[in-house]
């Protein structure tokens, strides 16, 4: 018997797409990903293909909804509280990579061209959704 499946959510990484199956697992849903291995096996691709894509049974469509609607969309600090924007106090706060400095550059073209690797070096900030302000927690 063929399941009806359906897509309830993209992620640009497949590791991003494996913890919340995980999550979705841990709740007793069945969970598949589709392109998984593609973008694993080549990441420039994700955009292209439209991400990995996280896919459970129609029936449990809604539960797997609310589920995932229970989960932080944006960064938490190590307790597990809302990361405040020092600016205007958002709670929209992601955590990115970013290459602008010398020496992160310099890492993004050794690794990346010469090797096809994701660079080793790169510097980490968190930034506002809201006023796009970039801080540190230091």
């Amino acid at each position: 018997m063929k399941e009806n499946l359906v897509k309830i959510a993209t992620y640009q990484f497949s590791s991003e797409a494996q913890i919340f199956k995980g999550r979705l697992e841990a709740e007793e849903i069945k969970v598949y990903l589709a392109d998984q291995y593609t973008i694993d096996t080549d990441p420039l691709v994700s955009n292209a293909i439209g991400g990995v894509k996280l896919l459970v049974a129609a029936e449990d469509e809604a539960r797997a909804k609310e589920v995932l609607k229970e989960l932080s969309e944006y960064s938490l600090d190590d307790q597990g509280h809302q990361l405040h924007c020092p600016n205007c106090d958002s709670t929209k706060i992601d955590y990115f990579t970013n290459v602008n400095d010398v020496k992160s550059f310099l890492a993004f073209i050794f690794n990346f061209l010469l090797f096809g690797l994701y660079p080793i070096y790169t510097k980490y900030e968190y930034r506002c959704e809201d006023c796009k302000t970039k801080f540190n927690l230091e």
